[in-house]
């Protein structure tokens, strides 16, 4: 049977009801039932309103994942259980290995390596605000730039008693970033004795190893006044790897080389081989009898190549670069909570809460693609390295000249050589290690005191929040030392090694690059990254007199937040001397002050067709240091006609003001997955239009049409913030109902809920590039000379980078329709059986450039990478759980469901059914305090739809599961 408990909690006075039921959706979403009474009548503060009322008479839609609920998924992070709710997009996890190797997304969010976020709506963790007991908490960071999002992987989850999650927009309430909706993530305030759970978990292929270690323990002294709860936990997670999968093996989902014919565009595989891609001019190529696009066939240690060790570069020359890297990202998390009350008076408690996590991540990417000369694209002094014709591995007896001096001025010789690309396999893997610590700390004094015949509740709530992040990346090169070991050889003195970048080298054979001159060129590159928060709070509700329906209730408050944070890259990268993705140094501030107030009116109560009529509404001004003023509102009522069925509607505004990221951070390149229709190689239109050749020869593309990379491969989109940047502001529209039949309860059913949400949200300003996509496309088939002046390419036509400065462009339309059923059957052989599922079909998901790009609007329902990044916008979700359970034992059967979705290049990734099954026993001997439980997640090994578009590994890894079955034990005390 579900029980509903109702508590006081800490935090902004935060009081909500605590959901405890044996049976609860994998996907872990539940609304409270409307037919469950309130333990002694009393009103509480829930999500979505700061004045106390009848939990069962919530005039917004708002679903609870308890600890229960988590249990069920199996899963060690709170971040991918709330990432399988239906009204979530998924959002960053750990299955996302590309953040710290492709750079910083051009949304200037920043580079969250080993991070996990929440995003509702599919507007971006951005536009969902996260809260812990009510109030803020500090954004993560990765030491990858300025996030704007609270990193999950930093909260302890045993800390977690449920989470509470809002499905609209509430800004006018909890202020800025609350436009999808609000996550509120509830802490335990109170716990008898302890409580410890052990629980180890792999896949079927014997990888991704987890363990995971809870434990807490809580004293109550009621004689005192004293609570307290502390505890700490440990979760390890091994790594998976690309190669260990079909799907991932190549740049193309299940390709078997770089030049399957399944793929006649191209598998994708890289240009920067082991063996040297070596572009030369024919006068070069001449004297030692060789052509201008060459590779060697295989590596040539102890001389010099010469002209029968080279041959022409092909599709076949290219480098099988995915099998490096990781499906899954290795991740160590590990930390500790404390929990206070202390009770001062009848009516005054002082709360106090200590939070303290770790977390060591890693990413990985194969060697270093080191690109030297004019057409390498760097953008850095690697594009202006000549190596002179005294290194002494220098085959072609000449100077290759880059045309320009090391300082940009050009140089006496001309330029005689395109570039040299070399894979830097001696240098071993490129390694993204992360370290990052997080602290808070927060102190509440709240209470009540009495007005007339009315009770007034108070609360004064402050936090701090430091995030500090430290990442190490190992294989990275110093492009000044390269160019003076690749110099003149009398200037390569001291600790200078000539360096050879011609010979070669095979993965796993021999190279030519010795270990000293590895020692020379290579550095370890050290980031950091911070992120503070500083969070003052003071609210005041209570009743202002009664009408006949009930007492009119308010809420008033105040809040001065200030937030800080910076990025500081390596000096090696902030000199612009690194061979890997360049970025720039960022740091920034803002303050503001906010006040808020509410109001409830009861307007009609037990009359027929009337049992309850209400109306709430809220206003919130905003005075940010760095925009200014602003207002926003909100609106919503209430009607049950009788007390089986519920119906509610309301209208918000949001805002959502520019994030540090957003503002400050410094120019910083993004390796995006994006076609090119300049080239001359199959996919392009260069050769088949009249219009697209004359367009992309007067961007620069050679007009014989030698430029013919192949598609599928990666750009660089150079983004940056901007001051300029407005806030970004939203309208939401929400009607649902809920009805919970009595007819059903004593019969068949114990309890029984059916609800139904309808959501239209319109956002506009949306802060954001240019999709590059965008701007090659109207550059080479419309000849917009914006679009071209943003494209900037090399001598060979290859695309150097597009830019992409951050600016307010889209508006989003989207709305849809949410579902919740709940079923709990009546005792049937000693335990329950119960039914849940929850749904959500989008209606419209649709982004509008701005009118003078002359861009047509994008329908993102049910397409893959709609808005060049892997996210998958299925049109239909649904999770639905099925169990039996009792105090002894329990099984369970949940089901989740992602409707087919197309990729633009018209292949369908198909729907999508995942199984997953747990059962447990808890001895009655030892009074149910034990419990085992064993669970196998994907039992039916559904693998994940291909996609050719995606930057991952050929899969969306913020929607799909990785491939294969994941299997569970775990091992509870104190239930």
């Amino acid at each position: 049977m579900l029980k509903i408990k109702f508590r006081t909690f800490s935090g902004a006075a935060m009081v909500a009801i605590t959901a405890a039921t044996l049976a609860m959706p994998a996907g872990a979403q539940v609304s409270a039932p409307a037919d469950v009474p309130a333990a002694g009548g009393d009103d509480i503060v829930v999500t979505g309103s700061r004045i106390r009322r009848d939990p069962l008479d919530q005039d917004k839609p708002v679903l609870t994942v308890d600890q229960s609920a988590i249990g069920k998924t199996g899963l060690s992070s709170i971040a991918d259980v709330l990432q399988r709710l239906p009204s979530a997009s998924g959002g960053l996890n750990t299955k996302v290995n590309n953040a710290g190797n492709i750079g910083g997304p051009p949304d200037g969010t920043g580079v969250s390596s080993g991070a996990a976020e929440i995003d509702l709506r599919y507007l971006g963790a951005k536009r969902t605000l996260v809260l812990v007991d009510g109030i803020r908490y500090v954004n993560g960071s990765s030491a990858g730039g300025i996030p704007a999002s609270v990193d999950l992987n930093e909260i302890p989850t045993n800390m977690i008693e449920r989470v509470e999650v809002l499905q609209s927009g509430a800004s006018p309430l909890y202020g800025s970033d609350a436009v999808a909706g609000v996550v509120n993530i509830i802490t335990k305030q109170s716990q008898k004795g302890l409580q410890a759970n052990a629980q180890f978990g792999t896949y079927r292929q014997g990888d991704g190893h987890t363990q995971n270690y809870e434990l807490s323990y809580g004293i109550q002294k009621p004689d005192s006044g004293t609570s307290a709860v502390f505890g700490g936990y440990y979760t390890k997670q091994d790594p998976v790897r690309t190669a260990d999968r079909a799907i991932s093996q190549y740049p193309a989902p299940y390709a078997t080389s770089c030049v399957d014919p399944n793929f006649p565009d191209g598998v994708g595989c890289s240009g920067t081989p082991p063996l040297g891609r070596y572009r030369v001019s024919a006068a070069v190529g001449n004297l030692i009898g060789v052509g201008t696009n060459l590779t060697l066939k295989a590596p040539v240690t102890g001389r010099n190549p010469t002209a029968a060790d080279f041959t022409t570069f092909t599709d076949a020359s290219r480098f099988n670069f995915s099998p490096f890297n990781y499906l899954l990202t290795p991740n160590e998390r590990y930390g500790a909570f404390f929990n206070f009350k202390q009770e001062l008076s009848d009516a005054v408690h002082f709360r106090t809460k200590l939070v303290y996590n770790k977390r060591n991540s890693t990413t990985q990417a194969a060697f270093l693609p080191l690109a030297i000369g004019p057409g390498a694209g760097n953008g850095n002094l690697l594009d202006r390295i000549s190596i002179d014709a005294t290194n002494p591995y220098n085959p072609f007896g000449v100077t290759l000249s880059s045309g320009v001096n090391q300082d940009g001025t050009p140089s006496a010789l001309p330029a005689n050589y395109t570039g040299i690309n070399r894979r830097f396999v001696e240098g071993g893997q490129r390694t993204f290690s992360q370290d990052v610590n997080t602290f808070t700390a927060s102190a509440t004094l709240d209470g009540s005191f009495h007005v007339g015949e009315h009770k007034w509740y108070w609360d004064v709530n402050g936090v701090w929040g430091l995030n500090d992040a430290h990442q190490i990346f190992t294989g990275n090169l110093n492009a000044a030392r390269l160019a003076q070991a690749l110099g003149p050889v009398a200037n390569c003195t001291g600790d200078c090694v000539p360096f050879n970048i011609f010979g070669g080298a095979a993965v796993g054979g021999p190279g030519t690059i010795t270990p000293a001159m590895l020692k020379y060129v290579t550095f370890d590159e050290h980031d950091k990254s911070e992120q503070r928060l500083a969070d003052f709070t003071a609210n005041l509700s209570g009743d202002l007199f009664q009408l006949p329906a009930g007492a009119v209730g308010v809420a008033i408050g105040y809040e001065h937040r200030d937030q800080r944070a910076s990025y500081d890259p390596d000096p090696v990268i902030v000199a612009g001397l690194g061979a890997d993705v360049p970025t720039s140094p960022a740091r920034g501030s803002y303050n503001t002050d906010e006040v808020y107030g509410e109001i409830r009116v009861p307007i009609l109560a037990n009359m027929p067709f009337f049992h309850r009529l209400e109306f709430d509404g809220a206003v919130r001004h905003s005075d940010y240091s760095t925009f200014g003023g602003n207002t926003v509102f909100t609106a919503s009522g209430l009607w049950k006609p009788v007390p089986d069925l519920l119906f509610r509607g309301g209208y918000a505004e949001s805002l959502r003001a520019p994030s540090l990221g957003e503002l400050y951070a410094g120019r910083s390149r993004f390796d995006a997955t994006i076609n090119d229709p300049c080239t001359s190689a199959s996919g392009g239109a260069f050769q088949s239009n009249a219009t697209v050749r004359a367009n992309c020869i007067a961007n620069g593309v050679p007009a014989n049409g030698s430029y013919a990379e192949s598609q599928g491969g990666q750009i660089g989109i150079f983004s940056q913030g901007s001051t300029a940047l407005k806030p970004e502001t939203a309208t939401t529209w929400t009607a649902g109902g809920v009805y919970s039949p009595s007819w059903a309860r004593g019969s068949f059913a114990s309890s029984m809920s059916l609800e139904v949400n309808y959501y239209s949200i319109e956002l506009k300003n949306a802060v954001d590039s240019v999709p590059g996509t965008l701007t090659l496309n109207r550059c080479a088939f419309n000849g917009d000379p914006v679009s071209c002046a943003n494209i900037t390419r090399t001598v060979s036509g290859e695309v150097a980078g597009i830019n992409g400065t951050l600016q307010n462009l889209n508006a989003i339309n989207t709305s849809g329709l949410d579902a919740t059923f709940l079923y709990r059957s009546p005792a049937v052989y000693g335990g329950t059986i119960g039914l849940s599922a929850n749904a959500a079909y989008i209606i419209k998901y649709d982004v509008a450039p701005p009118a003078e790009l002359n861009a047509p609007t994008l329908r993102c329902v049910g397409t893959e990478r709609c808005l060049n990044t892997d996210q998958a916008f299925p049109e239909f979700k649904l999770n639905s759980t099925l169990d039996w359970s009792s105090a002894a034992f329990g099984a369970s059967f949940t089901a989740r469901y992602i409707s087919a979705v197309y990729e633009s290049d018209g292949h369908r990734m198909g729907a999508t059914f995942y199984g997953d099954v747990q059962v447990y026993f808890s001895p009655a001997w030892l009074n149910s305090k034990l419990r085992l439980t064993a669970g196998v997640n994907n039992v039916f090994n559904k693998a994940p739809p291909s996609c050719n578009t995606c930057d991952s590994a050929n899969f969306d890894p913020t929607t799909y599961d990785l491939p294969g079955q994941f299997g569970y034990l775990r091992l509870s005390y104190g239930l």
